[in-house]
Order: structure tokens, then sequence, then C-alpha cells
């Protein structure tokens, strides 16, 4: 079982780092640190499927958990992905728990989903054939974001679903959605954020938010808030952060 999965059953928390710059030495140095997963960005990232495979190789030495944000609810994608070595998906604008279903099964084997077996990369090229289906469906790792203002009215619902170990907020989106985009403390906001929190409560799905200043203090603020499943700011905000820290006078 993946460590940040261990670590959200036991009620823990698990931060990770978010990679817009799709390179290995990126992904190295920043698994390097100590992060429990780095979540590879194919939705807003120029990242392709082989470059998925060698930013695996440059994370899989730390123990860090290699995760790939989807472009969509794309059942294809998420397939390519986990052959390509991914640990799991975090899949981007959940609207429905048909959203759900698709996604979960789509990323386990049958009877419990419909993943196609094959003889790629995750599997050692078929020398680790046996043993990778054997515990691969209880391993892979799924997270829902819930990054809509009528998909949060319903998360309760989404969220019930099974197979489902995280759910993230998404809060700039959230707030575009809400007609007040980047306004990430508007009441609006804020009482959707609510309603995703406590929907995970009541079923047991751990909390996520992406928290994109490099701040600790916010990061902090998140988990007093019960969040558990935490993006830690992104490598574009560390690199600007840096600079200007550097180049201030």
């Amino acid at each position: 079982m993946a460590d940040t999965k261990k670590k959200l059953k036991n009620n823990r928390t698990a931060l990770g780092g978010w990679m817009l710059i799709p390179h290995p030495a990126i992904a190295e140095i920043m698994a390097g640190e100590g992060f429990d997963w780095i979540a590879l960005d194919m939705e807003h990232a120029a990242v392709d499927l082989s470059m998925v495979e060698q930013i695996e190789r440059a994370v899989r030495p730390s123990g860090c958990d290699l995760f790939v944000r989807l472009d969509g609810v794309n059942p294809i994608l998420a397939k390519h992905v986990l052959d390509a070595g991914a640990k799991g998906v975090i899949v981007p604008n959940v609207r429905s728990p048909e959203d759900v279903d698709i996604m979960t099964a789509a990323v386990r084997y049958p009877p419990q989903g419909n993943r196609g077996t094959s003889l790629a990369r995750a599997l050692d090229y078929g020398r680790n054939f046996d043993e990778y289906l054997r515990g691969h469906n209880d391993n892979v790792f799924v997270a829902v974001m819930i990054e809509h203002h009528l998909a949060a009215g319903r998360a309760e619902e989404i969220l019930a679903r099974p197979g489902i170990d995280a759910a993230f907020i998404g809060p700039y989106d959230l707030s575009a959605s809400l007609g007040v985009a980047g306004q990430l403390d508007h009441p609006d906001v804020l009482t959707s954020e609510r309603t995703i929190l406590d929907a995970c409560r009541r079923t047991g799905v751990a909390p996520g938010y992406h928290v994109v200043p490099p701040e600790r203090a916010r990061i902090d603020e998140r988990i007093a808030a019960g969040y558990r499943f935490i993006g830690c700011s992104l490598d574009t905000h560390f690199l600007m952060h840096g600079c200007r820290s550097l180049l201030q006078t």
C-alpha cells in the first residue's frame, strides 16, 4: 500500500508538491525534500506520457508517491499513466456520482473495475505481472476534485461512491464557478468549501486542499481546519518565490 494511502487511512496528514514544469530534475529535487506525494499536472501543463515515465523514475528512489492530475474525467488517460508507473490519479472537475464510477472502475482490474491488463512498465514489462495485479486494486490511489459550486452542492452524493481516497478542493476554479474568480475569501467560496469539508467528514473521505502560496502558515491553517491531503504550492511558485526573496532590497 502506498504511504500516502496509509497515512490517510490512519487519519494522518499527507503533504504533496505540485509540478507544472515537466522535468525529471524538478521531480527529483522536490521528492528528495520529503513530500509524501508529488502531483504531475496533465491538465494545465505540457506533459506527455513519456515524461510521466521519466518523472516516475526520478521520484521512485525517494519513496514519494507520484500521482497524475488528469486532463478531465478521462478513463483512457488514467490507464496510460498507471501503465507508465504512476501510483494514482487526481481527477479534475468531477460533477456527479457517475463521474466517480467511471474513474474508479477505470483504474482497477476486473472484477472491481475494467482496467485492461498489460505488460507495461508499471508491471516491470511483465516480470511483476502476478504481484502487481494481486495488490493493485487495493493500492491504487484516487482523488477527485470538486471545483464547481454545482458539484459542491452534490458533494455528499458524489463522495458516498466507493473507491475514493481523497476529495480535493480546487479553490481557484471553485471561485470562478461562483463568479468571483480568485477571491478565495469570498463568503460564497467559503460556504462551498465548508459544504465539501462536511461531506468528507460524513463519508469518511480524506479532505484535500491546494494551498498555492508557498507559506507554511497557510498550510498549518488548513491542517487545523481538518484538511489532510494538502498540496503545498507548486514548482513555478517555489522558483518565483526564491528569485523574489533574493532580489528584494
